[in-house]
């Protein structure tokens, strides 16, 4: 039977949002961990090291994300495993924004002055504790602008999860309109939404590179 499109269906994709943040949240909460181990190692002195992200980073940037979901909640089926989509969903969208964080972030500490890096060695300090207590604290202040604004792309991007059946925004919106075969309300309504996720992050994004001030500064290669 087909219904209308109503309050009731407009506050079952706002309820929908919360799904939509959740996955956000652990996306870029996994992918930050995982970026900065991987931008760490990506600047060690270790050249196998630096090998083995550049190509990580090459492979994530290089595939459609799409296709990266269909790998995670298809593909593991050859071995029997059953992968529920949130396990799915969560796992390549942690190792996409991974890619991603981790290219932004190793820009950010190779804009700090060569100069920073030689001082710290002069001090006698070891790789580690240079990058911690002397290159990480300047870097994260160029870092958080792009870092801001890469969070759009990740609230976006969850829209992907429907594909293996995630009911987040973009499910939900499949869901009703089945029900209401009304897709020009359902669909505006969706991209209403979205925007009022994204919009904020990119306003903020904006305010924090004018605040920091981090438009001009050098790019310098590390030493």
């Amino acid at each position: 039977m087909i219904r209308d499109f109503g309050p009731g269906e407009v506050l079952y994709l706002v309820t929908a949002m919360r799904w939509t943040v959740m996955l956000s949240a652990i996306a870029f909460a996994g992918g930050g961990l995982l970026g900065l181990a991987l931008t760490i190692l990506r600047i060690a002195p270790w050249r196998p090291g630096r090998w083995l992200v550049a190509g990580y980073v090459q492979l994530f940037q290089g595939t459609p994300l799409l296709m990266q979901l269909f790998i995670f909640y298809f593909g593991f089926g050859i071995f029997g495993w059953d992968v529920p989509a949130i396990v799915a969903a969560s796992t390549a969208l942690i190792l996409y924004a991974a890619a991603f964080l981790a290219d932004i972030w190793r820009g950010c500490i190779q804009a700090i002055p060569a100069g920073q890096w030689e001082a710290a060695r002069a001090l006698g300090l070891r790789f580690l504790y240079v990058v911690w207590l002397v290159v990480l604290p300047q870097a994260v202040r160029i870092a958080i602008p792009p870092t801001v604004g890469f969070m759009v792309q990740v609230v976006k991007n969850t829209s992907l999860a429907s594909i293996v059946g995630y009911v987040e925004l973009t499910r939900a919106g499949q869901v009703i309109n089945n029900a209401t075969f009304q897709p020009f309300s359902v669909f505006i309504v969706v991209a209403l939404l979205y925007f009022s996720l994204c919009f904020p992050l990119s306003l903020l994004s904006r305010r924090l590179e004018r605040r920091l001030n981090t438009g001009g500064l050098p790019m310098r290669a590390v030493p």
